[in-house]
């Protein structure tokens, strides 16, 4: 009974975004797709019309108010970029009450993977009950994995997996590239890499195990691999990839900073 009522709590709410950019798009189609909360219950403000038409596109209610999204949802996530959010944030206070959630999104934290397969995580402010993070757990997890990481944490994760997926392409590209030039059609090679991606990918998340011992099972003494592997190492593949990692949670500090 417990369970079913919080379907229906989920399934009647109004979920507003102030801010109607790529990020807010594909967290919204990730929750009507997933028939977390039906798309006529979605309401997003933007100045423009030129996100908003993305919205309309998915049959979400749109306006130009910040305000009425306020008064109209009870669900509220804040899409607009870092130097806009304060003035945001300053129109509408008058319009928030208790019984509002507020969420806050990352700016700049490219989410379009998030219409297939991402990777996000929340932190909580001082005033959000259990009850109200479980419920944007719930529905961000419609989008892909969703966990609940301390604060001093989220910049990381914009390192990690908000630029990670560029880190990520950027090495599949690689792979294409270098069976491209041993000879392979390049329209395979880049196939093949991307599913060797995808593979490894989710036999890491299905089997919960360290890459390290996964890397190690396929690395057969004196074979391909390992030789594949020598010439990876000697490139500084792997203190590269450390130091973008680093670099990317360095910028994402400063823009939050701003």
């Amino acid at each position: 009974m417990a369970a079913a009522a919080a379907a229906g709590e989920q399934g009647c709410r109004r979920v507003g975004f102030v801010g109607a950019g790529r990020m807010a798009e594909a967290i919204a189609q990730g929750l009507i797709r997933a028939g977390k909360v039906e798309a006529h219950h979605v309401l997003a403000s933007a100045p423009t019309d030129r996100n908003l038409c993305h919205f309309q596109a998915l049959g979400c209610q749109t306006t130009h108010s910040n305000q009425e999204v306020l008064q109209s949802c009870s669900l509220v996530f804040f899409a607009t970029k870092p130097h806009i959010l304060p003035a945001v944030l300053a129109e509408v206070a008058h319009a928030v009450t208790c019984e509002h959630i507020v969420v806050s999104v990352a700016a700049g934290v490219s989410l379009s993977t998030l219409e297939e397969e991402g990777a996000m995580v929340l932190a909580r402010g001082r005033h959000a009950r259990n009850s109200e993070v479980e419920l944007v757990q719930t529905l961000l997890e419609a989008c892909g994995r969703c966990e609940e990481v301390p604060e001093a944490q989220v910049d990381i994760h914009t390192g990690l997996s908000g630029s990670g997926v560029a880190f990520v392409c950027l090495f599949s590209e690689a792979l294409a590239e270098g069976a491209v030039k041993m000879g392979m059609p390049s329209g395979l090679a880049h196939r093949i890499a991307a599913q060797t991606l995808l593979g490894t990918a989710k036999m890491l998340l299905q089997q919960g195990r360290h890459p390290a011992q996964l890397r190690t099972d396929v690395c057969t003494p004196g074979g391909t691999t390992a030789y594949g592997l020598h010439a990876l190492e000697r490139g500084g593949l792997r203190a590269a990839t450390m130091s973008a990692v680093e670099a990317a949670t360095c910028r994402a500090k400063e823009l939050s900073k701003k």
